[in-house]
């Protein structure tokens, strides 16, 4: 009973005909297919519910389309807008640096590589990877504490840490799977395989998984 590449296909193919749900970073990639949107709910999404995460952005982007934008409001004015994302306060003061250096190092615009992503005031790699992959189609695997916990869990790596987990992933994922891995792992992280008390009864795929590290499950 474990989880490797000889099963991975089946694990993939079952995850995706029970879980219909997408989180809203990846509704929105595909409704507008703006960068710059992208980034923005990304960044917003962090430690959020995904519902508040939705009702802020729309809220946002109702009166923001561009970084300029954001920079001739005051903080006060995008605080209120993003509110009550988690850490509101800080993510709004994140969002005018990271707007003034768009503009100052990009023209405005959203890089499409990486490395450059990583050079944005506040962007690590799980934003960095979502950004890559959702709003340019590119290749990259996006690792947020539910992806590191679920492929540990099934045995499929052994990490300690999301970057770690990125680095194994994408050594070992086939690379069909790299660009929906993400979407697929946080809604069952948050719906099925949660940190506490996952629902091990009635997973789908509980009969493949190991259960590494869980002493607790229903």
């Amino acid at each position: 009973m474990t989880i490797d590449n000889s099963n991975i296909d089946t694990i993939v193919s079952i995850l995706e005909k029970r879980i219909k749900r997408e989180a809203y970073v990846t509704k929105i990639s595909k409704k507008d297919k703006d960068p710059f949107k992208v980034l923005v709910s990304t960044v917003l999404s962090s430690r959020t519910k995904d519902e508040i995460t939705e009702e802020a952005s729309e809220r946002l982007f109702s009166v923001v389309k561009k970084p300029e934008d954001i920079l001739k409001l005051s903080l006060s004015r995008l605080e209120n807008l993003i509110y009550p994302v988690g850490f509101y306060k800080v993510k709004a003061k994140r969002l005018k640096e990271l707007s003034d250096y768009l503009i100052k190092k990009y023209d405005g615009k959203v890089p499409d590589d990486l490395e450059e992503l990583l050079k944005l005031p506040g962007v690590g790699r799980k934003t960095a990877n979502l950004v890559i992959t959702l709003a340019f189609n590119k290749y990259g695997i996006c690792v947020d504490t539910h992806v590191h916990r679920i492929v540990n869990r099934w045995g499929y790596v052994r990490t300690k840490s999301p970057v770690e987990t990125e680095v194994a992933l994408r050594k070992k994922l086939p690379k069909k799977y790299w660009k929906k891995i993400n979407n697929l792992l946080v809604v069952f992280g948050k719906s099925v395989c949660k940190p506490v008390r996952p629902m091990c009864s009635s997973c789908a795929i509980s009969n493949y998984c190991p259960k590494i590290g869980v002493k607790v499950h229903s």
